[in-house]
């Protein structure tokens, strides 16, 4: 991948050129943040906004504009209110296929017995929502029952998050269907992630891939060139939404990224290649970024992963 595949990639993921107004306005153009991850997700919006805290994220997914639930390949992830229903309908009965056997005589009951624990506005965290379910897997029958639109992530109370009904949550009188789900999902996503590949598609998506062939437009590639140094945290979309990230991560630092059981971790970002890793540690009133960097930075790139930590702790409100 050249550098202007690179660079097109950061923009029109919001990361480079203009961002966002609002946590919704990242969420829709993305299509789906993957969060699960959350307080990496949290970042993951917030750096491509213009402006905005943790707080501010939080607040939509408070008051439901955007939506935590597993809408992509069985993993949670962002989306907007108005996109919830009709991706969870198109691609909910596919992941569901592929979920492991689950005791098909249990489930009626479990969807009774969420519904009645969490109507009329209830909230509940996870172990009070396994409480209300009947003895099982209860792991998996929650995971079923939010592929079944019955519920999803509500707000969260204090650190833990709460289990909502999707249907009293966001009414789909809020949401829109388009004509042809497929067409609709790819568009989104090569508007907000390409130049990417069929293959890309139908990993992100988690089609399959004659499907994901019959909506990729050409890859296409224009002149431009990333400049600029990013903080992400794990999971990015710009990191995890593609087959092969040879092209911005050399295979030598594979393992520092991706050491395996499924974990991608923090990264430094610098002219689209992946530079290094990072962690952070929280005090009450400041936060301590410690960078493992694959090779020495330029002054230039120095500066500006020192703005990007800077421009993080705001988001924090810790700067």
């Amino acid at each position: 991948m050249a550098l202007n595949v690179a660079a097109q990639r950061l923009r029109r993921q919001l990361l480079d050129g203009p961002r966002a107004a609002t946590p919704h306005e990242v969420v829709s153009h993305l299509g789906c943040v993957q969060a699960q991850d959350y307080l990496g997700a949290l970042w993951a919006v917030g750096a491509r906004m213009r402006s905005g805290t943790e707080a501010d994220v939080e607040r939509a997914l408070a008051e439901g504009t955007i939506v935590r639930t597993w809408p992509l390949r069985g993993t949670l992830h962002f989306v907007a209110a108005e996109d919830v229903h009709w991706i969870l309908d198109f691609l909910g009965p596919r992941a569901i296929r592929r979920q492991r056997a689950l005791d098909e005589r249990l489930l009626p009951r479990c969807r009774t017995a969420a519904r009645r624990a969490l109507s009329g506005g209830n909230a509940l965290t996870r172990s009070e929502l396994y409480a209300a379910l009947p003895p099982g897997d209860r792991l998996q029958i929650v995971w079923r029952l939010a592929h079944e639109k019955l519920i999803c992530f509500g707000p969260r109370r204090g650190k833990q998050q709460t289990f909502v009904l999707l249907d009293e949550w966001v009414p789909p009188s809020r949401t829109r269907a388009p004509a042809d789900p497929l067409a609709e999902l790819a568009r989104r996503y090569f508007a907000s992630h390409g130049p990417a590949t069929a293959e890309d598609f139908a990993w992100w998506a988690g089609l399959p891939l004659s499907e994901a062939r019959r909506v990729t437009p050409p890859f296409a590639s224009t002149s431009a060139r990333a400049t600029s140094v990013h903080l992400l945290p794990p999971f990015d979309e710009y990191t995890v939404a593609y087959t092969d990230r040879r092209d911005i991560l050399d295979p030598a630092f594979a393992k520092r990224v991706n050491a395996g059981g499924g974990m991608l971790n923090a990264v430094i970002v610098s002219h689209g290649r992946v530079v290094g890793t990072w962690k952070r540690t929280l005090s009450r009133n400041s936060v301590t970024v410690t960078p493992s960097l694959f090779r020495d930075l330029t002054a230039a790139e120095a500066r500006a992963l020192e703005h990007q930590i800077a421009r993080y702790a705001a988001f924090l409100a810790k700067g």
